[in-house]
């Protein structure tokens, strides 16, 4: 049985913090992968806004690869959501955007991160910077239905902890969505699309 239940938390991270974890994760971690990610966010303009959603609903683009991702179950401060992702080829994400459109997802967060993903201590940490705005990191991990996330959380908490890191609580982190909805990310309304846009302005 694979292991489809994302368990994770997140806090911010100033500039100078980002660039330390850098340092300490390019030598004592082991180092994953670069992404540079666009993504389009339509759960924002579903029944329940950014923070009563049980449903995340998401196209991505990650180094050039298209992917439909759905996460489901709560999520705000520590997660325990159910990750469904199948990744299509390169090129198609326009393709994807059409096909939503059609389904009736027509209006999404369109959000531009570039980041940077070890594996510390068996976790995954993300150090995601948000262009020209702001940073800040996500530590997770994956696990079985029958897992105790309680247990993982605070395995990963007190990781987080040791490294200095603050985390979100829920509020905190609406407040960090809701900023950068307004400062950072841009609506995306399909009926604005034209043909190859993504691919035309991204070089998808």
């Amino acid at each position: 049985m694979s292991k489809n239940i994302e368990i994770g938390i997140r806090g911010s991270l100033s500039k100078e913090k980002f660039g330390d974890l850098v340092n300490l994760f390019e030598t004592k971690a082991k180092k994953i992968t670069e992404k540079n990610r666009i993504l389009i966010d339509y759960s924002t303009f579903l029944e329940g806004g950014v923070e009563n959603r049980n449903k995340d609903i998401r196209l991505r683009v990650t180094n050039g690869i298209p992917e439909i991702i759905v996460k489901i179950g709560e999520w705000g401060e520590a997660e325990q959501r159910k990750e469904l992702s199948v990744i299509t080829k390169e090129g198609a994400f326009d393709t994807l955007v059409e096909i939503f459109g059609a389904l009736g997802f027509c209006k999404g967060m369109l959000c531009v991160r570039k980041s940077k993903v070890y594996e510390y201590k068996d976790i995954e940490f993300a150090l995601v910077e948000v262009p020209g705005h702001s940073y800040y990191y996500e530590a997770e991990k994956m696990a079985h239905e029958n897992e105790d996330a309680d247990k993982i959380i605070k395995d990963i908490a007190d990781v987080c902890k040791s490294l200095g890191l603050e985390v979100f609580n829920k509020q905190q982190f609406f407040e960090y969505i809701d900023t950068l909805n307004k400062e950072s990310n841009e609506i995306f309304e399909y009926k604005n699309h034209t043909s190859n846009y993504f691919k035309n302005r991204f070089n998808l």
